[in-house]
Formats: C-alpha cells, sequence, structure tokens
C-alpha cells in the first residue's frame, strides 16, 4: 500500500510501517530539524507544509494518490508532559488531520496520540467525523513494552479502515502482545554498560533510577543531568551509589525508542532530544502495522461493506474508557503498566 505520513517528525511512524512492508512514498512536516534527519535516513521526499494550511496540503498529499495515511498530529497540548492548554492551537492540528483524511478519503488512516487526548472533546468529534465519511474505526491504547520497545509508554492509535465494520483491529492487536514487558537489557543487553540510570523525575517525589531489568519509562523531549545535591528517593532501589549513576546519552535515548544504531542523528543537543522523545517508536509504528497487514491477508474481511453497515453502527465502535486488563500500580521493581486496550 502507498503510504504518506504526516507530522512525520524523524521518521518512527515511516521507518515501522517501512519494515512491515508498507511502501512510504512521501512525508510531510514543517519542523527544519526534523526534516533535516528524515532527509539522511529516507530515499523518498518529505516536504515543508504547514498542514493547518487546509487546501493547499490536501492538493499535495492527494497528488501522491495514498492508499493509507498516517500521522501523529502534535499532543503537547493533550499530554501529561506538556501545558494541556487546548487553546494554544496545536491541538487544532488534530481536527485538520481528520479533514486531511475526510477530504482524500484513503482506503486506511492510522493516528497516533497520547493517551490523555480520549479526554477531550476533540477524540469524539473527529471520530464523528469519520463516521460521516463511512469509515469503520478501531481504537486501542498499546503499551509499547508488550509491542516489542523496551519502554513503558502508552499512547492511543485510531485506525480507520473505509466502508468497513467498527473494532476490526482490535483483537489482532491484543492477540499479538508479549506475556511479558521488554525490559532494556531485553532490548540492548550488556551494550550499555551501566545496571542504572537516571532520568529526571517531573518532580522529586517520584523516582529518578532505572534499572535495566525493567522498561525505561516514557522517552520525553527532554534529557536533564543529574542536579547538584540529588538525594535518592524512597522510592528509588536500594544500595546503589550516585557517584556510578548518569543518565542515558541521546544516541542510547534514540535506541529505547528502537530507532536502528545506523539511524543517522546529527544536530543541537536539544533539538535531537525533542524530536526522539516526539517520535513514535519503531518497533511499536511496526506493530500496529503488522497488524493492519495481517487483517488485510487473514481477518474477518469485509472488504465490501455497505455504507449502512458504518452510518447504522450496526457494531458500535466505543471510544476508550475503561481498561479490559488491570493496571499495575508503579513500585521499585515494578515501574509499568500492563497492557491497555479499548473497544
Amino acid at each position: 500500500m502507498r503510504c504518506v505520513d504526516l507530522f512525520a517528525g524523524c521518521g518512527g511512524l515511516s521507518l515501522g510501517f517501512q519494515r512491515a512492508g508498507f511502501d512510504v512514498v512521501a512525508a510531510y512536516d514543517n519542523w527544519i530539524p526534523a526534516l533535516e534527519i528524515y532527509k539522511k535516513n529516507f530515499s523518498h521526499p518529505i516536504y515543508n507544509l504547514d498542514l493547518m494550511n487546509g487546501s493547499k496540503a490536501i492538493a499535495a498529499i492527494a497528488s501522491h494518490h495514498p492508499d493509507l495515511i498516517m500521522g501523529g498530529p502534535p499532543c503537547q497540548d493533550f499530554s501529561s508532559a506538556g501545558k494541556r492548554d487546548l487553546s494554544l492551537g496545536r491541538a487544532s492540528l488534530t481536527y485538520d488531520f481528520a479533514n486531511i483524511v475526510c477530504a482524500i478519503k484513503p482506503k486506511w488512516f492510522v493516528m497516533e496520540n497520547v493517551e490523555q487526548i480520549k479526554k477531550s472533546q476533540i477524540l469524539k468529534a473527529i471520530t464523528d467525523q469519520f463516521f460521516s465519511h463511512h469509515y469503520g474505526l478501531s481504537s486501542v491504547i498499546l503499551n509499547a513494552a508488550y509491542c516489542g520497545v523496551p519502554q513503558a509508554r502508552t499512547r492511543l492509535f485510531l485506525i480507520g479502515h473505509f466502508q468497513d465494520k467498527h473494532n476490526q483491529v482490535n483483537s489482532i492487536l491484543k492477540a499479538r502482545l508479549s506475556k511479558e514487558p521488554m525490559t532494556v537489557r531485553d532490548y540492548l543487553g550488556d551494550s550499555l554498560g551501566i545496571e542504572f540510570y537516571y532520568r529526571h523525575p517531573r518532580n522529586y517525589n517520584r523516582r529518578g533510577i532505572f534499572s535495566i531489568d525493567e522498561p525505561s519509562p516514557t522517552i520525553r523531549g527532554v534529557n536533564r543531568p543529574i542536579p547538584q545535591g540529588y538525594k535518592l528517593n524512597s522510592c528509588d532501589p536500594k544500595g546503589i551509589s550516585l557517584n556510578v549513576i548518569r543518565p542515558l546519552t541521546t544516541l542510547e535515548r534514540s535506541y529505547i525508542q528502537t530507532f536502528p544504531k545506523f539511524f543517522k542523528f546529527e544536530g543541537t543537543k536539544t533539538s535531537l532530544e525533542q524530536m526522539i522523545g516526539n517520535a513514535v517508536p519503531v518497533a511499536l509504528a511496526r506493530y500496529v502495522a503488522e497488524g493492519i497487514k495481517i487483517y488485510m491477508t487473514q481477518g474477518t474481511v469485509h472488504q465490501s461493506a455497505p455504507k449502512s453497515m458504518v452510518s447504522d453502527r450496526e457494531e458500535p465502535f466505543s471510544l476508550p474508557t475503561k481498561p479490559l486488563h488491570r493496571e499495575f500500580r508503579l513500585t521499585d521493581t515494578q515501574s509499568y503498566l500492563q497492557p491497555r486496550l479499548f473497544g
């Protein structure tokens, strides 16, 4: 399938879908540092275009005749790590993504965002828009640690298939989750040369020291050194010395995001940390792409489903509300979440 990646950043979604066998033919973003990194790592073009310019964006993207449009609209206005201020304008890019998809009508679309978007009216608004344009929807919140990524990162994926029933891909994604979360050691072995590392907490009531024998906490867009005078928290692992603890390097953080070691990252540390933190983990993107591929070839296919199948909602689509799996509390030795699927 011909794919176009919107809000592509440095290319996590693109690389994951490529590795699953999809043909990514073009990408779009308008942040210069990310555009430069993307160009160094992909042979297809990436275009500098503000996707808020609706008519121009729709005409440009439609010229590639995509079978699938994917993207992760900027999530800072929803994220627990951001300001959670919908008035800042970035949240409106989610509407722009929906407008582009509904104008072009590709067979498939995939939208990635933070879990917190489910608390906003924006998610309901765009799902209603997709309903009205005859997309069957699957909505799932995945913990990357159960999808081949050594990181406890939960993200919402909204997957649409034109003129299909709802909730068709969910069971495939659920069935393929690993039974145990992937740890940093599982993925990188002893190549980091450390047993513990520092990740700056949002406040000092939280732990800041993590073991490579657990999934990494979510990679964020900032990477701070250990502050002078930092004292171990009661929830940090016991019996360690801060003298041998360091934060992960920029490149090590890209490995936790499952970018391959040959992926070229060049630029300022600030820009690289931000684009790596904002990226969709490559292995998580591949996991979703392979789920779609399995459905296309082996699933209960409703390729010729009539439009009334969607508009009448004979098989209602469920927005994320309650997890199917119990959520674990964070402890010293268990800093990850169980898989969480919805719909």
